[in-house]
């Protein structure tokens, strides 16, 4: 969706990890902070830890002290490189195992759907990690609508890549930050022309086409 016009009603970072994923180095609350500090204008961000889905952490005090939407999803590893996953629910945990490397990216996209979710793979355009190799060698994962076409940790030609497969594919685009220390939220993030409260909301917002992948800048 390069270049539409789209109403900025809420802008969110989909793809951020904190202390609770092996390799981040950021506590939420100072994400919080860094975004209030620096003026970053998004609305809120979403904790995608590598491997698990943390349900236990409980955000809404950081919510009401900064007045920003702290959600919570997870990034899978499969067949097909890494996948975002927002809508985790009790259903989804039992339908495959989060901590598994290698999981069948078909089988996620499919059991993600079913259990109300969505699945989406991110930085495609990523050796290994991302998709755009698998595809060109093994053809296209059935089920999957959008990708993240820009990511804030993406090197070189890695977004246009990816930007250049959702186009050939006609997948839809999200934008995260891929932030593992604090300075690097708000890098890239999705723009939404609706209003959002809570996952089941973004979940519904990312099945229609009504969203931009967009760099932010305080």
């Amino acid at each position: 969706m390069r270049g539409a016009e789209v109403s900025a009603l809420v802008i969110l970072d989909l793809h951020n990890h904190s202390i609770k994923s092996d390799d981040g180095r950021a506590k939420v609350e100072n994400y919080c902070q860094w975004i209030s500090k620096k003026g970053i204008g998004v609305d809120g961000f979403v904790l995608t830890e590598h491997r698990q889905f943390d349900a236990e952490s409980d955000y809404r005090p950081l919510e009401d002290e900064f007045g920003i939407l702290i959600l919570k999803g997870s990034e899978v590893e499969t067949d097909y490189g890494h996948v975002l996953v927002f809508g985790v629910n009790d259903e989804m945990q039992t339908a495959f195992d989060f901590t598994r490397i290698g999981l069948s990216a078909e089988l996620v996209v499919r059991e993600v759907k079913r259990c109300g979710g969505i699945a989406v793979p991110c930085h495609p355009g990523r050796t290994q990690v991302g998709m755009l190799a698998h595809v060109r060698e093994r053809g296209a994962v059935d089920g999957v609508e959008v990708i993240e076409t820009l990511n804030g940790g993406s090197r070189g030609s890695e977004n246009d890549d990816a930007q250049s497969l959702a186009e050939e594919f006609s997948y839809r685009g999200i934008g995260g930050s891929d932030a593992h220390i604090v300075s690097h939220i708000g890098r890239c993030s999705t723009r939404f022309d609706q209003d959002i409260e809570d996952m089941d909301g973004l979940v519904e917002a990312l099945r229609t086409s009504r969203y931009e992948a967009v760099r932010v800048s305080s």
